[in-house]
């Protein structure tokens, strides 16, 4: 013990009871956090615990204040938990506890508690028990990024169509020349990064305790991003709630350069999709969604942002969730209008259960379903894929279609300048994938972008298998940039 003030407590004398004060952070209740809070225990009769506010803590808070303060008041050390959202100083002044233990770290620091302290003789304490690493170390390992993604280059489907690394990476060099249009779903991811405790004495439930928390903006949101970071201008069209969500993707969009129009409507929530992991495994995936499509009025009004800015573009990407943004009869006015000015236009319709139909996008110049999605589309579980994509291709009068295959990688059922079809196969490029979640988006929009500044299929597919495989390296949907790509390109 150091004591900062010196000297008896105000007022104290043998037998009274002893007031202990501890304020921090607590992202997550480490064995140094442990320590603390003990020794803090010891000193008195009764220990209290600040825990900063968001607003207060600002970029130091990883996660929720609620959890946080969650943490505090379910420890058996602590007597009472509270959050505070002004200075520790100012909570002293206020609380006038007997002691303030701070960490031993804290030692040889000015401190704006003991100033506090000194007005009405309180005791400022450190501890020396405090362990030497930090909470963000522990909460972020599920997150960090590998250096080197490809673990097989597809030489031989590279040779089959004199595909070129130079060439790609000229493609590649292109994109900031594009000018892109993204009319969708906006989607926000949140990752929440949880302790497994075991499972509960009740019921046969996995209990776990949330230390992390991060959000990610997803569905049609982030296939603007990664055009943005791929270096295109990028342009982003949809209906979402009036919400803290929408707060969120509107600040993300903006630093990544998308320029996003988003209409607001306070009957419908911007979808949420939470995703609870432990130990690098994703356990439950929780959906705040409303799945009804947008009214009249809003779709005239989203058709008229699209007007405004489709002279400039040169690609249009629908990128549909089947959660109400992207009705019949917008798709057809929009998809018309953008043929009328001659772009490139490319779609992707995912359903997780039931729900969808990537054949109602007619025309497209590209189309990336994955098998489930095509056979979904078809009401068709017999035939081969060669088959199933050419019937997918005829009734959606689509001229290319790459069909996802996941860990098989891909199908390309390619129709030729001359009328001829072509099919092939090209493998999955990252043989470890750390999250899959993304995978089709990234190939979606960089395979479409290729295709826009006059890449072959062939060189457009292999461009969407290398951005694939550099989304499913990380944990959540990260905008890509070009060098993940050009580094990849070998």
């Amino acid at each position: 013990m150091n004591p900062g003030a010196g000297g008896e407590s105000p007022g104290h004398s043998p037998g009274a009871s002893r007031t202990v004060f501890v304020s921090g952070n607590f992202n997550i209740l480490h064995p140094g956090h442990l320590r603390l809070l003990r020794f803090a225990r010891e000193l008195g009769d009764r220990l209290i615990v600040g825990v900063q506010s968001d607003r207060i803590a600002g970029s130091a808070a990883h996660i929720s204040e609620t959890l946080r303060l969650d943490g505090i008041a379910s420890n058996s050390f602590v007597d009472e938990a509270l959050l505070i959202d002004e200075p520790p100083s100012a909570v002293i002044e206020r609380l006038r506890p007997d002691i303030v233990v701070k960490g031993k770290e804290h030692e040889n620091r000015s401190s704006s508690e003991h100033a506090a302290l000194m007005k009405y003789g309180g005791q400022l304490v450190f501890c020396s028990g405090d362990a030497v690493f930090s909470s963000l170390d522990l909460i972020r390992m599920d997150l960090a990024e590998e250096d080197h993604w490809i673990s097989q280059v597809p030489d031989e489907y590279l040779v089959r169509h004199g595909i070129e690394p130079a060439n790609v990476l000229r493609l590649i060099e292109n994109f900031p020349n594009l000018c892109v249009c993204v009319v969708g779903d906006l989607i926000v991811d949140e990752y929440i990064t949880c302790d497994p405790l075991g499972m509960s004495q009740e019921d046969p439930t996995i209990v776990v305790t949330p230390i992390d928390a991060q959000r990610f903006v997803g569905g049609a949101g982030i296939v603007s991003a990664h055009a943005a970071g791929l270096g295109a201008r990028s342009h982003f069209l949809s209906v979402t709630g009036d919400d803290e969500a929408r707060d969120f993707a509107v600040r993300e969009l903006d630093v990544g350069g998308v320029k996003a129009d988003l209409l607001a409507d306070n009957t419908r929530p911007t979808t949420l999709k939470q995703r609870y992991r432990a130990n690098g495994m994703t356990l439950l995936r929780v959906s705040h969604v409303r799945q009804a499509a947008i009214d009249l009025e809003q779709q005239n009004q989203v058709f008229e942002q699209f007007n405004e800015l489709v002279s400039t573009c040169q690609l249009l990407v629908f990128s549909d969730f089947n959660y109400g943004c992207l009705p019949q009869s917008l798709v057809d006015r929009i998809a018309g209008r953008a043929r009328e000015l001659g772009l490139t236009i490319a779609a992707d319709s995912q359903c997780s259960s039931q729900i969808g139909d990537i054949s109602r996008f007619h025309g497209m110049d590209l189309l990336t379903p994955t098998e489930h999605e095509a056979r979904l589309s078809l009401r068709n579980h017999e035939d081969g894929l060669v088959v199933l994509a050419e019937k997918l291709r005829v009734r959606a009068d689509a001229r290319n279609i790459i069909l996802k295959l996941g860990a098989e990688g891909a199908l390309l059922h390619i129709q030729s300048d001359d009328q001829q079809l072509h099919t092939d196969r090209i493998r999955e490029l990252n043989s470890s994938p750390r999250d899959v979640a993304g995978a089709g988006d990234s190939l979606l929009i960089s395979s479409a972008m290729a295709m826009a500044v006059g890449a072959s299929p062939w060189e457009a597919a292999y461009i969407g298998a290398v951005a694939a495989a550099v989304q499913v390296s990380r944990i959540g949907n990260i905008p890509l940039c070009a060098t993940d790509l050009t580094r990849e390109i070998r």
